[in-house]
């Protein structure tokens, strides 16, 4: 009677654990993107204090999914895969860590950090879309100024750009792509604000 009992629970356990796989194995795989790392030494001490805001983004970019633009113009999401938190602070992060990684700056972080900061970063996601046509390429284009925090005024702005071409599109994919074209982007936007502040 013991061992059959024993049996019982085995045989419940064994199904339960086939149960949570299948369930598991249904879940989007969720991706991150890179921070820029090899930036030249800069000559002189860093200087400045910059914080970074959250990115403003409309609503179909500000989202954990991926999206893609047909040839239409019709926005849809990719199912199988997502950010791993909704863009704007996923990029803010990103933004962050690349500032860091180039050592140019006396310290960087984000609103509420308690930091006095000399200037702030604004961007805006102007698109980070893969664009379906006759191929397909990830595009990230941020608008990005920077501010004078004592004064209110805007020191200088520019566009960024970065394209990524897409071998197939499922998110493992167009991850990658995205990772590659923001890179590019990050990179810029650091080696462009660090020699203003």
């Amino acid at each position: 009677m013991q061992r059959r009992g024993k049996l019982r629970i085995g045989l419940a356990l064994a199904v339960a654990l086939a149960l949570t796989g299948c369930a598991s194995s249904n879940t989007p795989q969720t991706y991150d993107l890179t921070a820029p790392s090899n930036f030249p030494t800069r000559p002189g001490a860093q200087r400045g204090q910059l914080i970074v805001a959250e990115p403003k983004a409309i609503a179909n970019i500000d989202t954990e999914r991926m999206a893609v633009r047909n040839a239409a113009g019709a926005v849809s999401y990719l199912s199988d895969g997502a950010w791993a938190d909704r863009l704007p602070r996923l990029l803010q992060a990103q933004i962050i860590r690349t500032f860091e990684n180039a050592s140019h700056l006396r310290s960087i972080g984000r609103p509420g950090d308690r930091l006095t900061a000399d200037f702030q970063l604004l961007t805006e996601i102007r698109s980070f879309e893969v664009v379906v046509g006759s191929g397909a390429e990830a595009v990230v284009e941020l608008s990005v100024k920077l501010v004078n925090e004592r004064t209110g005024r805007i020191l200088a702005g520019q566009v960024f750009s970065g394209r990524a071409p897409v071998g197939s599109v499922d998110a493992a994919s167009v991850a990658a792509a995205f990772d590659r074209a923001a890179q590019d982007v990050l990179r810029s936007i650091v080696v462009w604000a660090s020699g203003r502040v």
